[in-house]
């Protein structure tokens, strides 16, 4: 996820038609630069080799629900509180509410392949079960000052993190690091 320095993902008033509220969309520059060879491209690449996607409710339907396909015909989980049975997700979406169900099926969907998260909600109800093995983030040199932060407290305690790897990127620096189990 792009996260400024301060910790968010999202300016203040994120919504539909301001999806990633005033200011937000300065946390996503760097992939301009996707098409270009170098850092910023091989992490988008990365992103697209991806073999499912979890996302929460709220940023499914910010983006459109992806129109069905977020990338290369990849299933699509998104956790929900609710599923209305007359609402039917486009393309290879499905909703679920089991927090576990969702991981599950995105795993084995995903084969080999790594599974793409997405939403800061998705993130932390995986994290609170336990479902969570890696953190990747774009961390972008701004300060937003408010918004959707990724990580709110919730309840998780602390969570130890291992570095796995740090690339410096034109405008960013991508960081991954593991989740440690049984380090709360």
């Amino acid at each position: 996820m792009s996260v400024s320095v301060d910790g968010y993902i999202a300016g203040p008033d994120d919504r539909p038609g301001q999806e990633l509220g005033r200011g937000g969309f300065r946390l996503f520059d760097w992939l301009d630069d996707r098409a270009a060879e170098g850092v910023n491209g091989q992490v988008y690449a990365e992103a697209s080799a991806t073999g499912a996607v979890i996302s929460g409710r709220r940023t499914f339907e910010l983006a459109k629900r992806w129109h069905g396909d977020h990338h290369d015909g990849v299933p699509i989980h998104v956790l929900t509180h609710h599923v209305d049975p007359g609402d039917v997700p486009p393309g290879r979406a499905k909703f679920y509410t089991d927090v576990n169900a969702y991981a599950d099926e995105a795993r084995d969907k995903a084969g080999e392949r790594a599974v793409l998260v997405h939403g800061a909600g998705a993130a932390q109800a995986l994290l609170s079960a336990d479902q969570l093995d890696e953190i990747e983030l774009h961390l972008i040199p701004v300060l937003l000052g408010a918004g959707r932060r990724l990580f709110e407290p919730a309840g998780i305690g602390r969570v130890e993190l291992e570095p796995v790897r740090r690339l410096e990127g034109r405008g960013v620096t991508h960081l991954r690091y593991r989740v440690v189990r049984n380090a709360r």
